[in-house]
């Protein structure tokens, strides 16, 4: 096993530890990849602080991009040396939400105890959410990660692993919106960000955004809203069919996990319309609408996991949309930071006024 330097949970609620852990050669099916970047989601700091509960110590970490560095038997289409992203959709191809289309909800079963890391000693070391990003390396099912182009940022690519596909996935994916349609994105942090870009590239005829600060509101109208309303005040959602014209949206996605969202999500919403649920709640946390309104005006609520997204078919198109400029993924990076940084780096967007912070190793790519 490989001695490499990681960033471990040992108590929920406590700063993370960067030290020496063991990580074992990729076995049949998987791949080892030398990380250049991992972007800091609010997932990770959910998971480190105990909102799911989960097994400990452990190390987190799930947006991620690098290089390969070994592959294991029965690898096919990936080599040492290829550019790739890192997601934790380690679907396993065969369950019947795999073959029918949908790999995010994924069937089969990983246990993170039995990963590919262990502690120096040789004990249980947890590889959360499939991945265990907060680390030198990662050795990954191939079926997690999808090859790009040499020239592509390292930072920039990390994000694309789940704040990009999922905030675009919601729209373009979950809420299937139409050229002409308009929608509300409850929340203008980093997924929020991407589900309004999501709403610009599908061609939403106006696009709303919700937000608690005006520094971020500024932000979304450069991301594609075309309005924005500050959602403390009174009965923000009024504000929004003004915006709209009169009327209510299609699509409303909430990307944030705070119960007064969820609670008014459905009030945005026009006839026919959808609540695009992205944003996780703690457990235990309960919201309340009215379901007779939902019936009497044909509407609806859905849950979406990362975009809905099939990594192979959505993230190529994705990436070309960066390289040609229509998709912003440098511009969502609010600062660089280093592994022994990380604790730092976390406090820094549990303040709320980052987008993504990205934790940078030596060869990632240096943007500006």
């Amino acid at each position: 096993m490989q001695k490499i330097k990681a960033a471990v949970c040992h108590g929920f609620g406590t700063p993370l530890v960067v030290e020496d852990i063991l990580i074992r050669s990729p076995e049949r099916g998987e791949v080892e990849i030398k990380l250049a970047a991992v972007a800091i989601c609010h997932s990770d700091i959910s998971y480190a602080e105990g909102a799911w509960g989960g097994s400990l110590p452990a190390v987190y970490g799930h947006e991620a991009a690098g290089h390969i560095t070994a592959v294991g038997d029965g690898v096919t289409g990936l080599t040492e040396g290829d550019s790739v992203i890192v997601t934790l959709i380690r679907a396993c191809g065969s369950c019947g939400q795999c073959a029918g289309g949908a790999p995010t909800l994924c069937e089969t079963p990983y246990d993170g105890d039995a990963g590919p890391i262990k502690t120096m000693e040789g004990g249980k070391l947890h590889q959360a959410m499939a991945t265990g990003g907060f680390a030198e390396k990662v050795v990954v099912s191939q079926a997690q990660v999808v090859k790009i182009a040499p020239d592509i940022p390292m930072d920039a690519a990390s994000l694309v692993a789940c704040g990009v596909i999922t905030g675009v996935g919601a729209v373009v994916n979950a809420a299937g919106l139409k050229a002409g349609q308009d929608v509300v994105v409850i929340g203008a942090g980093g997924v929020g960000l991407n589900a309004i870009q999501g709403a610009r590239i599908a061609g939403a005829r106006r696009i709303v955004a919700v937000d608690m600060s005006e520094e971020k509101l500024a932000m979304a109208k450069s991301f594609g809203a075309t309005h924005g309303v500050l959602a403390q005040q009174n009965k923000p959602w009024q504000a929004a069919h003004q915006a709209l014209g009169g009327k209510g949206a299609e699509a409303v996605i909430v990307t944030v996990g705070a119960i007064p969202a969820y609670d008014q999500a459905p009030r945005y919403l026009g006839m026919g319309g959808k609540v695009v649920m992205v944003g996780m709640p703690h457990s235990g946390d309960m919201s309340s609408y009215e379901p007779v309104v939902l019936a009497a005006l044909g509407q609806g609520m859905v849950g979406s996991k990362m975009g809905d997204v099939v990594i192979q078919r959505d993230i190529p198109w994705m990436v070309d949309l960066y390289s040609q400029g229509r998709l912003k993924l440098d511009e969502l990076i609010s600062g660089r930071w280093s592994l022994d940084d990380i604790n730092a780096a976390i406090a820094d967007t549990k303040s709320g006024s980052a987008r993504r912070n990205v934790i940078l190793f030596e060869d990632a790519a240096q943007t500006t």
